[in-house]
């Protein structure tokens, strides 16, 4: 169509020549939307896809984790020709307008950055369509300020909701479901729950995006790390977001994992802000596996590598460090990764670390629920997972810094908040494990951390 159009106009062989390149440039635009299109599907379902054909091979101290079959494909049509037919009718227009004027050269660029905008928009709404639920954030909002870091950070973590909560629908057959809430005092969130189903006794994997002004209490919270925070009137508007995610199986073999990755920005008095990033990903086993605690372990180290040598090495020490149940003297599970009030070495790079961190959560953990969800299992191994859960309702309530975060800001849902809490746990007086027990090896693993690479 763009080259009948150009072949009708009486023009000179230059300006002929400089219309086919434009054109040239926008077809190649067009091809190379729908090529990413396609890429952003099928990528994400050959992730996660030949998952339940998952096996793993033992080689000496390693174990390598290895995927059968052939990866499926997610109904992408519909997107690739939308793409496609918003890329090729502002093609057409660009040339056509071009022609109509082409000593105005100004006028196609112009065309060009408007076909640049509204692609980005475009792929704003795509992204949208494949969570869970809309964005907390009005999607025009998101589009008008899509290059702020908040906004990008929403995208990630809504992304990752979806991403994980798909994958556990596959490994479970059943389904959660969306949970919105609003906040009064500025935002909301998006807490997606499962309960008593096949595999899972309660999963649940929840978004929020809040703000507004930090009370005094959580103020001093900051304040005790270390932030020297100046607000204007006594007053520190503030924008939080972040995924959490707690699993409970049903199966004591299958072990429970736990992440949380959030965003924080403060504005202080001469309008400067302050930002931050933390989070992190570990496992609570109720039966200790090497192996499994290997790959969980591995998978988490491959990302932090990418990154900085020193990641994995400093953040495992202080998963084994926060995550510690100090009346009872051990850890709650056997680690993972943990950081806090990571400000360096730039907001970009530590934006990319964070987008590596989240892209573990499936592959680190669903290969473990495959592996071991249909583990037979005796009613004492019951009663030690019920007894293991009892001491992570004990850390969350009296020492996660999350929950006392989320219980100190005004108009928090509860209900989310607390939707780490298991559906049944037990509280035995003085129980004890017997000696040379399974129960007892677990128990010295948690007293003892351990390295596992």
């Amino acid at each position: 169509m763009a080259a009948l159009l150009l072949h009708s106009v009486n023009r000179s062989a230059q300006i002929t020549t400089k219309h086919c390149f434009i054109s040239h440039k926008v077809s190649t635009l067009a091809r190379l939307q729908d090529a990413h299109v396609a890429s952003f599907h099928n990528s994400a379902a050959h992730r996660w896809s030949s998952l339940p054909g998952a096996r793993w091979l033992s080689r000496g101290t390693g174990v390598r984790f290895m995927c059968q079959g052939t990866a499926g494909r997610l109904p992408a049509g519909r997107s690739r020709r939308g793409a496609a037919l918003v890329l090729a009718g502002a093609a057409a227009a660009a040339v056509v307008g071009f022609v109509a004027n082409a000593g105005h050269f100004q006028r196609a660029e112009m065309a060009s950055r408007v076909i640049q905008v509204a692609k980005q928009d475009d792929d704003i709404l795509e992204k949208c369509k494949g969570f869970m639920s809309l964005p907390v954030t009005d999607v025009k909002v998101l589009q008008e300020k899509k290059g702020e870091m908040c906004t990008r950070m929403e995208l990630l973590i809504m992304e990752t909701q979806a991403e994980f909560c798909r994958a556990l629908e596959k490994v479970d057959g059943g389904k959660f479901k969306a949970d919105r809430w609003q906040r009064k005092e500025g935002g909301g969130g998006i807490s997606c729950v499962i309960q008593d189903s096949n595999v899972f006794e309660k999963a649940g994997v929840s978004v929020s995006v809040v703000f507004g002004h930090l009370t005094e209490e959580a103020a001093k919270q900051m304040k005790s790390r270390g932030k020297v925070l100046k607000g204007k009137d006594g007053k520190l508007p503030f924008c939080a977001m972040g995924i959490s995610s707690v699993i409970h199986p049903k199966n004591p073999h299958v072990p429970t994992v736990h992440f949380n990755y959030r965003y924080f920005e403060i504005e202080e008095e001469d309008g400067s802000k302050q930002w931050w990033f933390g989070g992190g990903t570990d496992l609570t086993p109720t039966y200790l596996n090497e192996e499994d605690a290997f790959l969980f372990h591995n998978t988490l180290k491959e990302a932090c590598d990418k990154h900085h040598p020193q990641y994995y090495p400093d953040f495992k020490k202080w998963c084994d460090r926060y995550f510690y149940v100090r009346h009872r003297g051990e850890t709650r599970g056997i680690g993972g990764i943990f950081f806090d009030d990571l400000d360096s070495p730039s907001q970009e790079e530590a934006f990319s670390f964070i987008r590596s961190c989240t892209s573990t959560v499936v592959p680190c953990y669903v290969p473990l629920v495959y592996k071991h969800r249909d583990d037979a299992f005796t009613a004492e191994e019951k009663r030690w997972q019920q007894l293991r859960r009892g001491r992570y309702v004990e850390f969350n309530l009296v020492y996660d810094r999350g929950v006392k975060f989320g219980l100190a800001t005004p108009g928090s849902r509860i209900e989310s908040i607390l939707m780490s809490l298991p559906l049944t746990a037990k509280w035995e007086y003085t129980h004890e494990p017997e000696e040379g027990s399974r129960e007892a090896e677990m128990l010295e693993v948690l007293r003892t951390p351990r390295e596992w690479l």
